[in-house]
């Protein structure tokens, strides 16, 4: 007995080869040969999706961006009115007076302080004028303000602090005057004195110092004036014997 009786024959095993896959199409691209890709890229179609929390369900209508906060309503302008309706007053006035005539006696022998005195004296003008440039009404505003005291008032206030300037720097002309013509004549006694001759020069130097005050005073003087008459002048008229 062989061998190969003995032993049942084995069923042929079924073994299938695997099945391989389409090959991907290829694209030419300039004689070229590149592997399975779709050229352009696909692309998802529509608007992309939105988040859960922030899709809203359809037909909602987006609320409305907040703006800015109201504005306070505001009634309507009122009526024009000018700067000051009412004359300067008495008491402003006896202000200005006060500021024209100083409140001690006058010193003519330091030049510098002399000339300090006046230009705080001629302060007065320039209120005056700035008094005047706001007080006296235009033409629209003629019948709301007594254009007429207002003037008078300025008009005296000026007089008195142009009266006292003068009256000042005069005093002082004829003060230094006398003082040089007593060293004038003290000097003919003494021509070797070197000392009265250095004083001599001196108040003969402040001499004409304060007669060019004078000079100045007039400058001042006629730029108050020019304001006053064109603010003034259809206002009142100053007395003729000024």
């Amino acid at each position: 007995m062989s061998l190969s009786a003995a032993r049942p024959c084995a069923a042929p095993l079924n073994v299938t080869a695997p099945q391989r896959s389409a090959p991907a199409p290829r694209l030419e691209v300039g004689g070229g040969t590149r592997g399975a890709r779709s050229w352009p890229p696909t692309r998802p179609s529509g608007p992309p999706a939105l988040p859960a929390a922030r899709r809203r369900p359809p037909g909602s209508v987006r609320p409305p961006a907040p703006g800015p906060p109201p504005r306070p309503k505001q009634g309507p302008p009122g009526p024009a009115s000018p700067r000051l309706s009412r004359p300067i007053g008495r008491r402003r006035a006896l202000g200005l007076s006060s500021m024209a005539a100083p409140s001690s006696a006058v010193s003519c022998e330091d030049f510098a302080e002399f000339q300090e005195l006046l230009r705080v004296m001629r302060t007065i003008d320039d209120r005056i004028v700035h008094e005047l440039n706001t007080t006296i009404p235009t033409a629209s505003f003629v019948g709301k303000v007594d254009a007429s005291q207002t003037c008078k008032e300025l008009y005296q206030s000026l007089m008195e602090a142009h009266t006292s300037r003068e009256r000042i720097i005069k005093n002082c002309i004829a003060q230094t005057s006398s003082v040089v013509k007593t060293l004038r004549e003290e000097r003919e006694k003494a021509q070797d004195d070197v000392a009265l001759l250095k004083q001599l020069r001196k108040e003969q130097t402040k001499l004409k110092l304060m007669q060019s005050e004078l000079n100045v005073e007039e400058v001042v003087n006629d730029r108050s004036w020019k304001v006053f008459n064109e603010r003034c002048r259809i206002h009142y008229k100053p007395p003729k014997s000024q």
